[in-house]
């Protein structure tokens, strides 16, 4: 360790880190030090380099160290550093992403508010649906249907939506929510088709549905693919056939595509590209400035926004930063770099070359699911592939992979028995095949050690 990185760690003493074993990180060498990133790579305070195999946090969709993102956003913070978008104020970054997110967005999905984060973006959904049956005299109608396996943030609303085992420890809003069955064929179809299991998946959601009552659930709620649950994509058709079955009890559908928006699953939307629906609101977030700054958008229909921007009282939501001009440049630069360079393209030829290649994996005996497509994928390790019988909790599996890869210099994310790639969209074929190299020679280092 150089005394630079000594000199961090320790002013990092005060920093509460997300999402992490707070002990743990209190051992020495628990923390790296990301100093420095350009293109596909970061670089730790010791010099390392290293593959941003998680794209920052889901996120850097065009890579790091953009000299076009810098300048936009430098442009735009000499031009107009901060001005609301509340009462009667806008400002000319923040309308013209909302045009571009429109131009882009699938259907009737017409309007757009912004917050900071796929948290907020979240609970701004459901806070809007819920104005907007108050709106039309059903106060009542404001349950959430969510899944098992859902993240939907950390806010305490998101938290509620997202699945149980997050809130773990904490109060989360539940009886605001109802959880459906896990989408996971693979671990939860106990021997079905997977056409049977979308049919049992589906008669849940019927059967939710008229136990709650229509009357009562103002929303569904659903990832694309889910995402911090374990990279978990259902059965195909599933998200149509559950968007038909709610547009047919006045359900409206909220697709949390703040992961696979722009260009994760090679379209700027997946909704109706990849699952074919076009649902009545989409949350995005990370890929929408690829990290440069923090910017959510919840994009609703046009039927949503006629009733809460009626004459009937005021829009009482908002967040100091919403539509903060320098994320709105960053969003349209983004936007633009991404068009101009035809970076969902890439992803569609190059995604299924990342995936076959990760896919190849399940040639080692641990691996025992490899799921997920295009640059949005995961990795389920197990002690017996036959039965599915998982390594318990204290053997860190996940983490010791990722442990394993970082040494060879790839950073992946853990999450249980199971790692987690979501990289950069901008890598070419030999990085995409040095990251299965690296995979395979950590997975085996492992296997070697249990």
């Amino acid at each position: 360790m150089t005394q630079h990185t000594h000199d961090i760690l320790l002013q990092d003493n005060h920093l509460i880190q997300s999402f992490a074993d707070l002990n743990a990180l209190k051992q020495q060498g628990a923390r790296t030090v990301i100093s420095r990133a350009k293109g596909a790579y970061v670089y730790d305070s010791d010099g390392n380099e290293l593959i941003d195999g998680i794209g920052g946090l889901w996120c850097v969709n065009i890579g790091h160290g953009n000299g076009e993102m810098v300048d936009a956003i430098s442009r735009q913070l000499r031009e107009l550093d901060y001005y609301s978008t509340f009462y009667n104020f806008t400002h000319p970054a923040a309308a013209a992403l909302a045009e571009k997110i429109a131009q882009l967005a699938p259907g009737h999905l017409n309007a757009v508010y912004f917050g900071n984060s796929g948290s907020v973006a979240n609970d701004s959904a459901i806070r809007m649906l819920h104005h907007y049956n108050i709106r039309k005299g059903r106060p009542e109608k404001k349950m959430v249907l969510s899944r098992f396996g859902a993240y939907h943030g950390s806010t305490h609303l998101a938290m509620a939506m997202t699945t149980p085992g997050y809130s773990e420890g904490w109060h989360a809003a539940t009886d605001l929510v109802h959880h459906l069955r896990s989408p996971h064929y693979w671990r939860e179809g106990d021997g079905l088709t997977e056409a049977e299991f979308l049919d049992v998946l589906i008669e849940d959601l019927s059967d939710s549905i008229e136990r709650i009552g229509a009357e009562n659930i103002c929303a569904f709620i659903a990832e694309p693919i889910q995402g911090a649950g374990g990279v978990v994509t259902a059965p195909a058709g599933y998200h149509k056939r559950a968007f038909d079955i709610c547009k047919a009890n006045d359900i409206k559908y909220v697709a949390d595509e703040v992961v696979t928006a722009f260009g994760r699953l090679g379209h700027f939307f997946a909704s109706e590209d990849v699952f074919g629906m076009v649902p009545d609101i989409i949350t995005t977030a990370k890929g929408l400035t690829s990290g440069y700054q923090p910017l959510s958008a919840t994009i609703v229909s046009d039927d949503i926004h006629d009733v809460i921007s009626g004459p009937d009282g005021m829009f009482l939501h908002g967040m100091t930063y919403s539509g903060h001009p320098a994320a709105a440049a960053a969003g349209l630069t983004n936007i633009a770099i991404m068009e101009r360079d035809e970076i969902p393209q890439r992803v569609r030829r190059s995604g299924p070359r990342f995936e076959n290649n990760l896919r190849g994996l399940m040639d080692i005996d641990m691996v025992g699911e490899v799921r997920g497509s295009h640059f949005m994928m995961g990795i389920e390790f197990v002690k017996d592939r036959a039965t599915r019988q998982s390594y318990p909790d204290d053997a860190q599996v996940g983490l010791r992979v990722a442990q394993a890869c970082q040494k060879r210099g790839l950073i992946g994310r853990a999450l249980g028995n199971v790692l987690i790639l979501s990289p950069t969209l901008i890598m070419d074929d030999p990085m995409i095949d040095r990251i299965e190299a690296i995979l395979r020679d950590a997975i085996h280092e492992v296997a070697a050690g249990l």
